[in-house]
């Protein structure tokens, strides 16, 4: 049984997150609790992020943390993608709804990288120092397109080159650097420390599938409550997985020219959709936050799937 749990943690993590949505959700009596532990289960988030970054850092190799050639490929392939959606949204930019469900397959290819790609990464056989270096260049990039593709999405979008830097240096300053820097800190001064987490090999990945049970209870519940229906609901919720697909293949396709198809795969598929959600209700169409929504869903299932053939099989299909 422990074997089994194991080999399907991620997938587990999202049937729990979906199970307890559903059980808060139809019985009645749950509600005051359930208003109680939500704002501890969203402050717990960006806490179990830190937590579980800094015990992966811990086994960092620092050789590994210098850019490398698919880093930018990725970069140049993400950015034609995004470009390649602004204007197909110009195409059918009379047309509420395709320009809806566009927006939304558009955040999707335009938000970072994870930080917790590292933590996935690791348990497939990637890099971490390769990918914590690349999700400083991600954001980068990301600082530089955002101011230049969103107005051109969404005409009344009031997004400044520096209000999309300070927001993204923040989150890359107390989500990846600050982590990085007390582990790299930790080794230097406390190794004992560090040889002793270290002993808990899957500690960060376990606390990631903490942080994925929240996640999903929480994008069930946005679903839930979307004031799209129809046949738009359900494309915002389908063409992100189309797109995870995509990332998915094109990024393993591209990291195998340079040896290094698991690190690509995961740095181009496994997006931060909590930015492109913050990004979406604040500056594009709010309706489209639905597709990051969804693609946080799909980029899981396929993380749960790698997992468990290289777990069975002892190495990475795809």
């Amino acid at each position: 049984m422990m074997n089994y749990l194991r080999r399907n943690a991620l997938f587990v993590s999202m049937i729990v997150g979906m199970v307890v949505y559903e059980v808060f959700a139809h019985v009645d009596c749950l509600d005051a609790f359930g208003t109680m532990a939500e704002p501890w289960l969203n402050d717990w988030l960006p806490v179990g992020l830190f937590g579980l970054l800094y015990v992966t850092f811990c086994k960092i190799k620092i050789s590994e943390m210098k850019p490398r050639k698919w880093h930018f490929a990725i970069q140049a392939v993400r950015t034609l993608l995004a470009l390649s959606m602004v204007g197909l949204i110009l195409l059918f930019e009379d047309n509420p709804s395709a320009k809806l469900v566009l927006e939304g397959m558009f955040i999707c290819f335009i938000c970072p990288t994870a930080s917790a790609v590292v933590v996935v990464a690791e348990k497939l056989g990637g890099s971490i120092g390769s990918l914590t270096i690349f999700t400083m260049i991600a954001n980068v990039v990301t600082m530089i397109i955002i101011p230049l593709l969103f107005p051109v999405v969404e005409r009344g979008a009031d997004i400044t080159f520096l209000s999309a830097m300070l927001m993204l240096l923040r989150n890359v300053a107390t989500v990846l650097v600050v982590p990085l820097v007390l582990a790299l800190l930790s080794r230097r001064y406390m190794p004992r420390v560090v040889e002793r987490l270290n002993t808990y090999r899957d500690l960060g990945f376990y606390i990631w599938c903490v942080n994925l049970a929240i996640v999903t209870g929480i994008t069930m519940k946005n679903i839930a409550h979307s004031t799209v229906s129809g046949w738009v609901l359900w494309l915002l919720l389908i063409t992100p997985l189309t797109v995870c697909f995509i990332q998915f293949a094109l990024g393993k396709a591209i990291g195998h020219h340079w040896g290094d198809s698991i690190s690509a795969g995961q740095a181009l598929g496994q997006k931060n959709t909590v930015v492109g959600i913050w990004l979406t209700l604040t500056f594009l169409n709010p309706l489209a936050a639905v597709a990051p929504g969804a693609y946080v869903l799909w980029q899981n299932l396929v993380n749960g799937w790698q997992l468990w053939y290289k777990d069975k099989y002892g190495h990475v299909k795809w």
